[in-house]
């Protein structure tokens, strides 16, 4: 299978790159880390204005179409920089309102995003052991619209996101709902993460909200698939990055009179390292091209499942390989191979980690369902 990129999202890769490079410096990132909302704004309206946020969606919401594929080589970019926007959970909600929203969802929510000016985040994540595709929060019908009570965890950059889309259990089925974020019932608890970023748990109290799309029709299972990958693409970066820097250093250090590069067991280890990068780009775009086909959810499933399992194993094990590498500069926090640690890490605990990939993957392969 040829999992090479066409023009358009070469051209989507350079640009971001071009960019998130230029943008993406260690000096903005301290400035940022420093920041009360730990987002950078000025790069997210660079990205905006540039097209890259559009890029994504659909042509009939402003977009060029290039969804999921699209989505994916932006976070990618986004990943070997570390760069401090909240694409993942932004694009990635957008790309299920324009699936499955109504023309006033879309008009609310997808120009504001193409513009700059405004994003959605996404609340998936329960405290204790949940699975993202079956929620604890309650969504109980309101006349035509629905009123939400549950807590959700680790909402990430809540800070300049005007709406939520929260997933939450109905008589009929799991479901995705939008919820101002002001809205009446609505409470933030602030927390800090492994990354420095400033992410929320939402607390609902019957809190006013609108279906996107139709309970139980799916949409949960396309929202948490679209996670998946999306945390993919961004660890497929941020470990592409480590073993960057790991090269530059270990070519420039020495011991004994040689490059520490030219030692076995440091080749061994980066060896390891690309290994581990490959497997994760391709079980990425395969999952990527298994989700384009709507006709055989059971393959996006598997295909989702792996991408996410060698994300979670093959990303972490890449970051501390990486850090091992460097020594003591490793574990120096200002040191810039320090951020990738902090990303890999995260990432690899986001939406479950490596047992619990392995555990769904064991009941897909057993014939069980991922549930929708």
């Amino acid at each position: 299978m040829d999992f090479s990129l066409g023009e358009e999202l070469e051209a989507v890769r350079d640009l971001a790159r071009e960019i998130f490079t230029d943008r993406a410096t260690p000096e903005r990132l301290r400035e940022v880390e420093n920041s009360p909302t730990r987002v950078d704004e000025r790069l997210w309206v660079d990205l905006a204005t540039a097209g890259l946020v559009a890029a994504v969606l659909p042509e009939k919401d402003g977009g060029a179409g290039l969804g999921m594929a699209g989505l994916c080589v932006l976070l990618q970019e986004q990943g070997r920089q570390v760069a401090p926007v909240p694409l993942w959970p932004a694009l990635t909600g957008a790309l299920i309102v324009a699936a499955y929203g109504t023309e006033a969802q879309r008009s609310e929510l997808l120009p504001a995003l193409v513009e700059g000016t405004g994003r959605p985040t996404l609340a998936l994540e329960e405290f204790g052991p949940a699975d993202a595709l079956m929620p604890s929060t309650a969504a109980v019908e309101d006349g035509p619209g629905w009123r939400l009570s549950g807590v959700k965890a680790v909402v990430p950059a809540p800070a300049g996101a005007r709406h939520v889309l929260v997933t939450a259990a109905t008589s009929a089925g799991p479901g995705v709902f939008l919820v101002a974020r002001d809205a009446t019932g609505v409470s933030w608890e602030y927390a800090e993460t492994t990354t420095h970023d400033m992410s929320a748990h939402l607390v609902l109290d019957n809190a006013p909200a609108e279906a996107v799309g139709t309970p139980g029709d799916g949409a949960v299972a396309h929202l948490v698939r679209g996670a998946w990958l999306a945390l993919a693409a961004v660890q497929a970066g941020v470990a592409d990055g480590a073993l960057g820097h790991a090269a530059r250093h270990l070519r420039e250090r020495e011991q004994f009179g040689r490059p520490l590069a030219t030692f076995q067991a440091v080749q061994h280890q980066l060896a390891d390292c690309y290994i581990d990068i490959e497997a994760m780009r391709v079980t990425l775009w395969h999952a990527v091209d298994a989700l384009a086909d709507p006709f055989d959810a059971e393959a996006a499933d598997r295909a989702a499942t792996v991408a996410k399992w060698w994300a979670t194993e093959g990303g972490l094990n890449t970051v501390h390989r990486v850090q091992h590498v460097h020594g003591g500069i490793g574990v120096d926090t200002d040191y810039p191979v320090h951020r990738h640690f902090l990303w890999g890490k995260q990432i690899s605990t986001t939406l479950g980690g490596a047992g619990a990939d392995l555990e769904r993957l064991g009941a897909l392969v057993a014939g069980g369902a991922v549930t929708s």
